[in-house]
């Protein structure tokens, strides 16, 4: 590609909505040009017609792209696979099947993929590799996606709601010279500097009280705890 003069990793690209936007734009009847951005997780090529499932972060979106209409691009479309990161800018309608869908005036190459993706009927399903290269997992398997959002949107709540009630939210020491607070076994680390071994807090609430005593009435921390005892996917 870069010999064709085409930089398959270019730096900037405007993107004006997410395909969740765009979708939603349609449907309030704006008819206005849209620019997204997403990864190639689909493509169906009917002669001269050529459909791609462009999925971001917001969800997917059938884009339409026609020889007639790119022109020397048509060329470089050849050249894309799935898993290829792409820019596409263009209107949206509502195909005589009803789906909606952009249809493509121009597009640009954002990111190349080197490697093919899982495939895609049954996507990953090796756990040891799911949990080991997440990534690889959040593009095979959408709901994971979900939970990631979840996650971030319950913590945005516990902090809301104890915000609106007068808490401080607070960082203590994740490095402890005394592993108390709970009955755990802590991991063990070796401070060089001071020449001391110290431990990966098990808990935080001596921390917390000690802010308590020196007159923060109510405080409270969202952070990770670390204690060297079993493995279980139901401790976050």
């Amino acid at each position: 590609m870069r010999g064709q003069g085409i930089d398959p990793y270019p730096h900037r690209y405007h993107r004006s909505h997410t395909n969740k936007e765009a979708i939603a734009l349609f449907k309030r009847g704006d008819d206005s040009p849209v620019s997204l951005a997403g990864r190639i997780v689909a493509c169906r090529a009917m002669g001269k017609a050529t459909f791609i499932d462009l999925r971001d972060s917001s969800g997917k979106i059938q884009t339409y792209f026609r020889s007639d209409l790119l022109g020397d691009k048509h060329e470089l479309l050849k050249q894309c696979d799935v898993g290829d990161i792409i820019g596409v800018s263009g209107k949206v309608f509502r195909t005589h099947s009803g789906e909606i869908t952009l249809k493509v005036a121009d597009f640009t190459l954002l990111s190349k993929s080197l490697r093919p993706l899982p495939e895609k009927w049954h996507g990953l399903t090796d756990v040891e590799k799911r949990y080991r290269q997440r990534y690889l997992d959040l593009i095979s398997n959408e709901d994971i996606g979900w939970i990631f959002m979840v996650r971030s949107r319950a913590i945005s709540a516990v902090r809301r709601f104890l915000d609106g009630r007068g808490f401080i939210e607070v960082e203590t020491p994740v490095l402890h010279h005394v592993a108390g607070g709970a009955l755990a076994r802590p991991f063990t680390t070796h401070h060089h500097a001071l020449d001391q071994d110290l431990y990966l807090r098990i808990a935080t609430e001596l921390y917390l009280k000690r802010l308590i005593i020196g007159g923060l009435d109510r405080v409270y921390e969202i952070g990770r705890i670390f204690r060297n005892e079993g493995i279980s996917t139901k401790h976050n």
